[in-house]
Protein backbone atom coordinates (compact mmCIF):
# COMPACT_ATOMS: atom_id res chain seq x y z
CA UNK A 1 0.00 0.00 0.00
CA UNK A 2 0.80 3.71 -0.53
CA UNK A 3 -0.35 5.92 2.31
CA UNK A 4 -3.21 3.39 3.23
CA UNK A 5 -3.87 3.18 -0.27
CA UNK A 6 -3.95 0.07 -2.23
CA UNK A 7 -2.14 -0.28 -5.38
CA UNK A 8 -2.40 -2.48 -8.47
CA UNK A 9 -0.27 -3.17 -11.57
CA UNK A 10 -1.06 -4.66 -14.34
CA UNK A 11 1.23 -6.17 -16.34
CA UNK A 12 0.18 -6.74 -20.17
CA UNK A 13 2.10 -10.17 -21.80
CA UNK A 14 2.56 -12.10 -24.92
CA UNK A 15 5.46 -14.27 -25.75
CA UNK A 16 7.34 -12.71 -22.68
CA UNK A 17 8.93 -15.95 -21.12
CA UNK A 18 12.51 -14.48 -20.92
CA UNK A 19 11.25 -11.17 -19.18
CA UNK A 20 8.42 -11.73 -17.54
CA UNK A 21 9.85 -12.81 -14.00
CA UNK A 22 12.14 -10.18 -14.15
CA UNK A 23 8.87 -8.43 -13.99
CA UNK A 24 7.60 -10.15 -11.13
CA UNK A 25 10.77 -10.09 -9.24
CA UNK A 26 11.71 -6.68 -9.16
CA UNK A 27 8.33 -5.22 -8.51
CA UNK A 28 8.08 -2.93 -5.23
CA UNK A 29 7.32 -4.48 -1.96
CA UNK A 30 4.04 -1.75 -1.87
CA UNK A 31 2.64 -3.14 -4.70
CA UNK A 32 -0.90 -4.99 -3.44
CA UNK A 33 -1.76 -6.74 -6.61
CA UNK A 34 0.28 -8.21 -9.63
CA UNK A 35 -2.17 -8.81 -12.87
CA UNK A 36 -0.93 -10.92 -15.39
CA UNK A 37 -2.59 -10.72 -18.50
CA UNK A 38 -1.32 -13.69 -20.56
CA UNK A 39 -2.59 -12.78 -23.88
CA UNK A 40 -2.91 -16.69 -25.40
CA UNK A 41 0.72 -16.59 -25.50
CA UNK A 42 2.42 -19.45 -27.71
CA UNK A 43 5.31 -19.83 -25.37
CA UNK A 44 5.58 -20.90 -21.28
CA UNK A 45 4.69 -16.80 -20.33
CA UNK A 46 1.82 -18.39 -18.19
CA UNK A 47 3.68 -21.48 -17.06
CA UNK A 48 6.79 -19.22 -15.97
CA UNK A 49 3.77 -16.76 -13.75
CA UNK A 50 1.99 -20.34 -12.28
CA UNK A 51 5.57 -21.15 -10.54
CA UNK A 52 5.57 -17.35 -8.88
CA UNK A 53 2.09 -17.84 -7.93
CA UNK A 54 3.61 -20.27 -5.48
CA UNK A 55 6.84 -18.87 -4.78
CA UNK A 56 7.86 -16.13 -1.69
CA UNK A 57 6.63 -12.92 -4.67
CA UNK A 58 3.26 -14.14 -3.75
CA UNK A 59 2.94 -13.54 -0.31
CA UNK A 60 0.43 -10.57 0.68
CA UNK A 61 -1.64 -9.35 4.01
CA UNK A 62 -4.06 -6.70 1.78
CA UNK A 63 -7.24 -8.35 1.43
CA UNK A 64 -9.33 -6.89 -1.39
CA UNK A 65 -13.21 -6.30 -1.33
CA UNK A 66 -15.60 -6.16 -4.25
CA UNK A 67 -18.41 -3.05 -4.02
CA UNK A 68 -21.69 -4.35 -2.39
CA UNK A 69 -24.09 -1.28 -1.80
CA UNK A 70 -26.81 -1.72 0.88
CA UNK A 71 -30.21 -1.29 -0.43
CA UNK A 72 -31.76 2.19 0.93
CA UNK A 73 -35.01 4.45 -0.40
CA UNK A 74 -32.47 6.76 -2.41
CA UNK A 75 -29.50 4.69 -3.73
CA UNK A 76 -31.49 2.42 -6.53
CA UNK A 77 -29.69 4.33 -9.22
CA UNK A 78 -26.44 3.34 -7.74
CA UNK A 79 -27.87 -0.28 -7.51
CA UNK A 80 -28.06 -0.16 -11.13
CA UNK A 81 -25.23 1.20 -11.55
CA UNK A 82 -23.58 -1.95 -9.75
CA UNK A 83 -25.53 -4.63 -11.86
CA UNK A 84 -24.62 -2.68 -15.07
CA UNK A 85 -20.80 -2.91 -13.77
CA UNK A 86 -21.43 -6.69 -13.15
CA UNK A 87 -22.40 -7.61 -16.32
CA UNK A 88 -19.75 -5.82 -17.87
CA UNK A 89 -17.78 -8.52 -18.14
CA UNK A 90 -19.67 -10.13 -20.74
CA UNK A 91 -18.48 -7.63 -23.26
CA UNK A 92 -15.00 -8.99 -22.97
CA UNK A 93 -12.99 -11.41 -24.73
CA UNK A 94 -13.50 -14.67 -23.06
CA UNK A 95 -10.76 -15.14 -20.57
CA UNK A 96 -10.00 -17.04 -17.02
CA UNK A 97 -8.56 -16.16 -13.49
CA UNK A 98 -5.54 -19.18 -13.01
CA UNK A 99 -5.37 -18.41 -8.97
CA UNK A 100 -7.23 -20.61 -6.27
CA UNK A 101 -7.40 -18.03 -4.02
CA UNK A 102 -7.84 -14.73 -6.11
CA UNK A 103 -8.88 -12.82 -3.21
CA UNK A 104 -5.49 -13.40 -0.72
CA UNK A 105 -2.98 -14.02 -4.31
CA UNK A 106 -0.61 -10.87 -4.90
CA UNK A 107 -0.17 -12.61 -8.21
CA UNK A 108 -2.98 -12.82 -10.57
CA UNK A 109 -2.96 -14.94 -13.43
CA UNK A 110 -5.68 -14.15 -16.27
CA UNK A 111 -5.67 -16.41 -19.26
CA UNK A 112 -7.51 -14.46 -22.19
CA UNK A 113 -8.37 -17.36 -24.26
CA UNK A 114 -7.96 -15.33 -27.76
CA UNK A 115 -5.37 -12.88 -28.62
CA UNK A 116 -6.41 -9.50 -28.24
CA UNK A 117 -3.74 -7.14 -28.70
CA UNK A 118 -2.26 -5.03 -25.69
CA UNK A 119 -5.05 -2.66 -25.31
CA UNK A 120 -7.10 -5.64 -24.41
CA UNK A 121 -4.80 -7.08 -22.23
CA UNK A 122 -4.82 -4.10 -20.25
CA UNK A 123 -8.86 -3.24 -20.35
CA UNK A 124 -8.74 -7.09 -18.85
CA UNK A 125 -6.27 -6.06 -15.82
CA UNK A 126 -8.18 -2.20 -15.36
CA UNK A 127 -11.88 -4.87 -15.39
CA UNK A 128 -10.13 -6.83 -12.62
CA UNK A 129 -8.69 -3.91 -10.53
CA UNK A 130 -12.00 -1.94 -10.74
CA UNK A 131 -13.94 -4.67 -9.62
CA UNK A 132 -11.67 -5.08 -6.34
CA UNK A 133 -11.77 -1.58 -5.73
CA UNK A 134 -8.15 -0.72 -6.34
CA UNK A 135 -7.40 2.40 -5.37
CA UNK A 136 -4.50 3.16 -8.09
CA UNK A 137 -3.94 1.42 -10.72
CA UNK A 138 -0.38 1.25 -12.70
CA UNK A 139 0.07 -0.57 -15.82
CA UNK A 140 4.09 -1.73 -16.62
CA UNK A 141 5.11 -4.14 -20.05
CA UNK A 142 5.69 -7.38 -19.15
CA UNK A 143 9.06 -7.43 -21.06
CA UNK A 144 10.81 -5.18 -18.10
CA UNK A 145 11.07 -1.75 -20.00
CA UNK A 146 9.88 -0.30 -17.55
CA UNK A 147 11.93 0.35 -14.66
CA UNK A 148 10.58 -0.42 -11.33
CA UNK A 149 12.51 2.36 -9.20
CA UNK A 150 10.00 5.25 -10.81
CA UNK A 151 6.76 3.43 -10.07
CA UNK A 152 6.28 5.45 -6.75
CA UNK A 153 6.41 8.58 -8.83
CA UNK A 154 3.95 7.29 -11.07
CA UNK A 155 1.40 6.15 -8.51
CA UNK A 156 2.17 9.06 -5.67
CA UNK A 157 0.10 11.74 -7.53
CA UNK A 158 -2.93 9.50 -7.79
CA UNK A 159 -2.78 8.55 -3.79
CA UNK A 160 -1.77 11.88 -2.36
CA UNK A 161 -3.46 14.66 -5.01
CA UNK A 162 -6.34 12.76 -6.36
CA UNK A 163 -5.38 12.99 -10.07
CA UNK A 164 -6.99 10.97 -12.44
CA UNK A 165 -4.02 9.85 -14.55
CA UNK A 166 -0.35 9.90 -14.77
CA UNK A 167 1.42 8.99 -17.54
CA UNK A 168 5.63 8.76 -18.35
CA UNK A 169 7.63 11.15 -20.34
CA UNK A 170 10.35 9.78 -21.88
CA UNK A 171 10.79 12.55 -24.58
CA UNK A 172 11.57 14.83 -21.98
CA UNK A 173 14.85 12.75 -20.67
CA UNK A 174 18.13 13.78 -21.96
CA UNK A 175 18.85 10.57 -23.32
CA UNK A 176 16.07 10.37 -25.24
CA UNK A 177 17.24 11.93 -29.01
CA UNK A 178 20.32 9.15 -28.85
CA UNK A 179 18.93 6.29 -27.19
CA UNK A 180 15.59 5.88 -27.93
CA UNK A 181 15.76 3.99 -31.88
CA UNK A 182 15.30 6.54 -34.21
CA UNK A 183 12.15 5.30 -36.04
CA UNK A 184 10.65 4.78 -32.94
CA UNK A 185 11.65 8.20 -31.86
CA UNK A 186 10.49 9.52 -35.12
CA UNK A 187 7.24 7.55 -34.94
CA UNK A 188 6.44 8.65 -31.14
CA UNK A 189 7.13 12.43 -32.48
CA UNK A 190 4.43 12.20 -35.27
CA UNK A 191 1.48 10.71 -33.09
CA UNK A 192 2.26 12.73 -30.39
CA UNK A 193 1.37 15.65 -32.06
CA UNK A 194 -1.94 13.83 -33.53
CA UNK A 195 -2.96 12.65 -30.47
CA UNK A 196 -2.54 16.52 -28.61
CA UNK A 197 -4.91 17.59 -31.09
CA UNK A 198 -7.57 14.86 -31.14
CA UNK A 199 -7.56 14.23 -27.64
CA UNK A 200 -7.84 18.24 -26.31
CA UNK A 201 -4.24 17.21 -23.51
CA UNK A 202 -2.54 19.59 -26.01
CA UNK A 203 0.39 19.78 -23.63
CA UNK A 204 1.16 16.50 -23.19
CA UNK A 205 4.49 14.35 -25.60
CA UNK A 206 5.50 10.32 -25.68
CA UNK A 207 1.84 9.50 -25.98
CA UNK A 208 3.22 6.19 -27.07
CA UNK A 209 4.62 5.42 -23.43
CA UNK A 210 2.84 2.96 -21.30
CA UNK A 211 3.86 3.91 -17.96
CA UNK A 212 0.94 5.05 -16.24
CA UNK A 213 -1.18 5.01 -13.40
CA UNK A 214 -4.91 5.61 -12.88
CA UNK A 215 -7.34 6.16 -10.14
CA UNK A 216 -10.62 4.49 -9.47
CA UNK A 217 -13.03 7.03 -10.39
CA UNK A 218 -11.13 7.37 -13.75
CA UNK A 219 -11.75 3.67 -14.40
CA UNK A 220 -15.05 4.12 -13.75
CA UNK A 221 -15.89 7.18 -15.75
CA UNK A 222 -15.22 5.36 -19.10
CA UNK A 223 -16.58 2.64 -20.93
CA UNK A 224 -12.80 0.15 -20.18
CA UNK A 225 -14.48 -2.76 -22.30
CA UNK A 226 -14.22 0.02 -25.41
CA UNK A 227 -10.77 0.55 -25.33
CA UNK A 228 -8.40 0.24 -28.77
CA UNK A 229 -7.42 -3.29 -28.31
CA UNK A 230 -3.92 -2.76 -30.55
CA UNK A 231 -0.94 -0.38 -29.88
CA UNK A 232 -3.30 2.91 -30.33
CA UNK A 233 -4.17 1.85 -26.75
CA UNK A 234 -2.75 4.58 -24.91
CA UNK A 235 -3.82 7.09 -27.48
CA UNK A 236 -7.58 6.17 -27.41
CA UNK A 237 -7.39 5.94 -23.59
CA UNK A 238 -6.06 9.65 -23.08
CA UNK A 239 -9.39 10.86 -25.84
CA UNK A 240 -11.43 8.91 -23.03
CA UNK A 241 -9.99 10.56 -20.24
CA UNK A 242 -10.54 13.97 -21.87
CA UNK A 243 -14.29 13.24 -23.00
CA UNK A 244 -14.93 12.44 -18.88
CA UNK A 245 -13.01 15.43 -18.09
CA UNK A 246 -10.19 13.49 -15.98
CA UNK A 247 -7.17 15.56 -15.05
CA UNK A 248 -4.20 14.43 -16.11
CA UNK A 249 0.23 15.04 -15.51
CA UNK A 250 3.06 14.34 -16.96
CA UNK A 251 6.20 13.11 -14.90
CA UNK A 252 9.76 12.12 -16.29
CA UNK A 253 10.81 9.00 -16.88
CA UNK A 254 13.99 6.97 -18.23
CA UNK A 255 13.69 5.13 -21.53
CA UNK A 256 14.82 1.59 -21.32
CA UNK A 257 16.23 0.01 -24.48
CA UNK A 258 18.30 -3.13 -24.33
CA UNK A 259 17.62 -5.78 -22.07
CA UNK A 260 16.76 -8.75 -23.68
CA UNK A 261 13.23 -7.13 -24.91
CA UNK A 262 11.71 -8.42 -28.72
CA UNK A 263 9.60 -5.31 -29.94
CA UNK A 264 6.23 -6.86 -31.60
CA UNK A 265 5.22 -3.49 -33.05
CA UNK A 266 6.11 -2.59 -36.66
CA UNK A 267 6.09 1.29 -36.10
CA UNK A 268 5.57 2.12 -39.96
CA UNK A 269 2.65 -0.30 -40.41
CA UNK A 270 0.58 0.75 -36.67
CA UNK A 271 1.29 4.89 -37.44
CA UNK A 272 -1.13 4.48 -40.53
CA UNK A 273 -3.35 2.60 -38.04
CA UNK A 274 -3.03 4.94 -35.16
CA UNK A 275 -3.26 8.18 -37.49
CA UNK A 276 -6.71 6.62 -38.58
CA UNK A 277 -8.10 6.13 -35.00
CA UNK A 278 -7.30 9.50 -33.77
CA UNK A 279 -8.62 11.29 -37.31
CA UNK A 280 -11.87 9.68 -35.73
CA UNK A 281 -11.52 10.30 -32.17
CA UNK A 282 -10.96 13.80 -32.77
CA UNK A 283 -14.72 14.25 -34.49
CA UNK A 284 -16.15 12.38 -31.59
CA UNK A 285 -14.63 14.22 -28.74
CA UNK A 286 -15.81 17.34 -30.38
CA UNK A 287 -19.58 16.10 -30.70
CA UNK A 288 -19.50 14.24 -27.31
CA UNK A 289 -17.64 16.85 -25.20
CA UNK A 290 -18.44 19.91 -26.93
CA UNK A 291 -22.19 19.25 -28.12
CA UNK A 292 -23.70 16.71 -26.47
CA UNK A 293 -22.45 17.15 -22.71
CA UNK A 294 -21.64 20.60 -22.82
CA UNK A 295 -22.36 22.90 -25.98
CA UNK A 296 -19.16 25.25 -26.57
CA UNK A 297 -18.60 28.35 -29.64
CA UNK A 298 -15.17 25.71 -30.53
CA UNK A 299 -17.20 23.35 -31.83
CA UNK A 300 -19.42 25.70 -34.44
CA UNK A 301 -15.81 27.31 -35.27
CA UNK A 302 -13.87 23.76 -35.85
CA UNK A 303 -16.74 22.67 -37.98
CA UNK A 304 -17.23 25.78 -39.75
CA UNK A 305 -13.58 26.02 -40.77
CA UNK A 306 -13.70 22.31 -41.89
CA UNK A 307 -16.90 22.88 -43.98
CA UNK A 308 -14.97 26.14 -45.55
CA UNK A 309 -11.98 24.17 -46.50
CA UNK A 310 -13.64 21.29 -48.09
CA UNK A 311 -15.28 23.92 -50.04
CA UNK A 312 -11.90 26.02 -50.68
CA UNK A 313 -10.07 22.94 -52.27
CA UNK A 314 -11.94 22.46 -56.00
CA UNK A 315 -10.71 26.71 -55.69
CA UNK A 316 -7.69 25.35 -54.89
CA UNK A 317 -7.32 22.54 -57.47
CA UNK A 318 -8.51 25.37 -60.28
CA UNK A 319 -5.88 28.12 -59.23
CA UNK A 320 -2.50 25.79 -59.20
CA UNK A 321 -4.14 24.10 -62.79
CA UNK A 322 -4.73 27.56 -64.29
CA UNK A 323 -1.21 28.68 -62.99
CA UNK A 324 0.95 25.60 -64.04
CA UNK A 325 -0.89 25.96 -67.98
CA UNK A 326 0.18 29.94 -67.99
CA UNK A 327 -3.31 31.03 -68.05
CA UNK A 328 -5.20 33.83 -65.93
CA UNK A 329 -6.97 33.85 -62.96
CA UNK A 330 -10.51 35.76 -62.85
CA UNK A 331 -11.33 37.70 -59.96
CA UNK A 332 -14.34 36.17 -58.77
CA UNK A 333 -11.96 32.96 -58.53
CA UNK A 334 -8.77 34.52 -56.88
CA UNK A 335 -11.81 36.47 -54.22
CA UNK A 336 -13.25 33.15 -53.75
CA UNK A 337 -9.87 31.35 -53.41
CA UNK A 338 -8.17 33.46 -51.00
CA UNK A 339 -11.36 34.27 -49.34
CA UNK A 340 -12.30 30.71 -48.23
CA UNK A 341 -9.01 29.76 -47.58
CA UNK A 342 -8.27 32.70 -45.48
CA UNK A 343 -10.91 32.33 -43.15
CA UNK A 344 -10.99 28.96 -43.15
CA UNK A 345 -7.29 29.12 -41.55
CA UNK A 346 -9.01 31.73 -39.25
CA UNK A 347 -11.56 29.93 -37.81
CA UNK A 348 -9.26 26.40 -37.09
CA UNK A 349 -7.13 28.88 -34.92
CA UNK A 350 -9.23 30.20 -33.17
CA UNK A 351 -11.09 26.73 -32.67
CA UNK A 352 -7.77 25.60 -31.14
CA UNK A 353 -6.92 28.04 -29.03
CA UNK A 354 -10.11 28.11 -27.53
CA UNK A 355 -9.09 23.92 -27.16
CA UNK A 356 -6.57 24.78 -25.40
CA UNK A 357 -7.73 27.15 -22.92
CA UNK A 358 -10.72 24.54 -22.28
CA UNK A 359 -8.48 21.93 -21.19
CA UNK A 360 -5.67 24.07 -19.21
CA UNK A 361 -8.09 23.03 -16.38
CA UNK A 362 -7.36 19.23 -16.87
CA UNK A 363 -3.49 19.82 -16.10
CA UNK A 364 -2.35 19.28 -12.96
Amino acid sequence: MLNNKTVAVVVPAYNEESQIGIVIETMPDFVDRIIVVNDNSTDSTADIVKKYINSKYNQTSIKLATKKITRTFHNEADIELLKNNNKELELFPKSEIININPETDRIILINNLVNTGVGGSIARGYKWCKDNNVDCTAVMAGDAQMDPDELDSICLPVINEGIDYIKGNRLIHGSSRFYIPKTRFIGNSILSILTKVASGYWRISDTQSGYTAISLSALNSIKIHKIYKGYGMPNDMLVKLNIAYCTIREVPIKPVYRIGEKSKMKIWKVIPKISFLLFKSFFKRLWVKYFFKDFHPLFILYNLSFILGIIWLPYLVKVLRLFFTGQNVSFETLFAFTFLGITSIQFLVFAMWMDILDNERLYK
